[in-house]
This record gives structure tokens, C-alpha cells and sequence, in this order.
């Protein structure tokens, strides 16, 4: 229950309302460059190598742009170490979940990211939040 009267808080500010819209922005303009980036690559890689290629091309742009547009920080080592490790369990997250969407759920290649990102994006902000804002 304490869970969700935090939430609720963060919610009610309005700096917070419009942290959530920006970064809803930028991760729908990441995600998207990260799903085009993956797409195209399974016409030369393997899923398994499509991914972390295109995660790597997402990931420096959604950086910057986190940084800049959606906290309104200045990038740090720090801070770049915290959004690394975030980003880090983002991508085990769906790595994992590649596997299981193909392999377990018989996901077409083409579409499992789909779903993958659907769980990992909230995951992905709540813990990016957490260590630029820090």
C-alpha cells in the first residue's frame, strides 16, 4: 500500500507529471530507433546479436537526451555510471524476455521485441529515474 500512496505523491507534482510526459517522449523516439535498428538488422544477425547492436544505438541517444531534455541535468560520470547500470538490467531483462517471447511463446523474431518492450519501458524508468535524479 505505501507503494502506491509514493506513487500517487510523485504523481500529484506537477514536475513530476511532466518528467513522466518527457520521458514518455523520449523513450517512445528510443524505442522506436532501438526496434528499427533491431529490425533491420535480423536481415544480416542472429536476434541474440540484432539486439545488443541496436539496444547500443538506443542507448546513446536516449542518454543524451535524458540527460538533457527529460531530468534537465547535466550529464556526470555519475550519473552516467547510474544510467548505465539501469540500462544494464533493462537489457537483461530483455534479453531474457527475447528468449522466452521466441522460444517458449513461438514468437515470430520480427515481432517478440514488440511485447519485450511493453514490460521493460516502466521497468527502464522507474530505474533510470532513480539514478540520474539521485
Amino acid at each position: 500500500m505505501r507503494i502506491i500512496e509514493h506513487l500517487n505523491a510523485f504523481l500529484a507534482s506537477r514536475t513530476a507529471r511532466n518528467e513522466v510526459l518527457r520521458f514518455a517522449l523520449v523513450g517512445l523516439c528510443s524505442v522506436v530507433l532501438q526496434y528499427l535498428a533491431y529490425y533491420l538488422l535480423l536481415f544480416f544477425l542472429n536476434p541474440y546479436i540484432a539486439l545488443p547492436c541496436s539496444y547500443l544505438i538506443s542507448l546513446a541517444f536516449n542518454f543524451y537526451l535524458t540527460t538533457r531534455f527529460t531530468f534537465k541535468v547535466k550529464a556526470s560520470k555519475k550519473r552516467g555510471i547510474g544510467f548505465l547500470f539501469s540500462h544494464l538490467v533493462n537489457f537483461l531483462l530483455q534479453f531474457v524476455l527475447l528468449h522466452v517471447f521466441m522460444h517458449c511463446l513461438h514468437l515470430p523474431k520480427q515481432w517478440a521485441l514488440i511485447p519485450v518492450l511493453a514490460v521493460c519501458v516502466p521497468v527502464n524508468f522507474l530505474l533510470v529515474r532513480y539514478f540520474v535524479k539521485k
